[in-house]
């Protein structure tokens, strides 16, 4: 902390700098952000009432990232920059994981553990058929079957809007395999605030 003061102070008076945070990579909640929640709650209240959907068919699912090479975002600027732009903030090395206490365990409860084999660490499509064919439809059917509801019973799968999950190729394969799950977007940058996962459990 002294050496870091001692920079700092030297910094101030020879180039008018500071030690700042980076300010570029922070999402922004819409001004909106009421009306648009709002207008996602009562989708979800119409959709729930008109096809009588219990508690245990509606699902939320949100991916989480574990960062392994974590820097500290920050770096000297000019006092009273209003942007601060640090190098590798756009490079993520992290991976997605569902996380329990040993593999094992994981297998024996239902989890499926699957390299996407690109060099990205987010579900890709064909992941996202996997996680869908493997584990959201069986736990739905599996619901159903214990309420003795039909087959064709409606259910709710609330996710963001992340590219892939509204991509058109995405919603045509839902169609033709998943016709029952209806989708439910949380709107862009409100993750924070209606998306149950990412509020309460990541």
């Amino acid at each position: 902390m002294a050496e870091l003061g001692n920079h700092q102070g030297h910094l101030k008076g020879g180039t008018k700098g500071i030690l700042r945070w980076a300010t570029r990579a922070a999402q922004k909640i819409p001004e909106n952000w009421e009306e648009l929640c709002e207008h996602l709650f009562l989708r979800l209240a119409y959709t729930i009432k008109e096809e009588d959907i219990p508690s245990v068919l509606y699902i939320n699912s949100n991916q989480t990232q574990v960062v392994y090479v974590q820097d500290s975002q920050l770096t000297w600027a000019k006092t009273g920059a209003k942007q601060i732009s640090t190098v590798g903030n756009d490079e993520k090395h992290a991976f997605t994981i569902m996380s329990a206490p040993n593999y094992e365990n994981c297998i024996n409860a239902g989890f499926k553990f699957e390299h996407s084999n690109t060099k990205t660490y987010w579900l890709t499509h064909t992941t996202m058929h996997s996680l869908i064919d493997n584990i959201i439809a069986p736990y739905f059917e599996q619901k159903k079957q214990e309420l003795g509801l039909p087959q064709m019973q409606k259910t709710i799968w609330q996710i963001d809007v992340w590219s892939v999950h509204r991509s058109e190729e995405f919603h045509s394969w839902m169609k033709i395999h998943h016709p029952t799950i209806g989708l439910h977007y949380v709107p862009g940058g409100c993750t924070g605030l209606f998306q149950p996962c990412h509020v309460g459990i990541q």
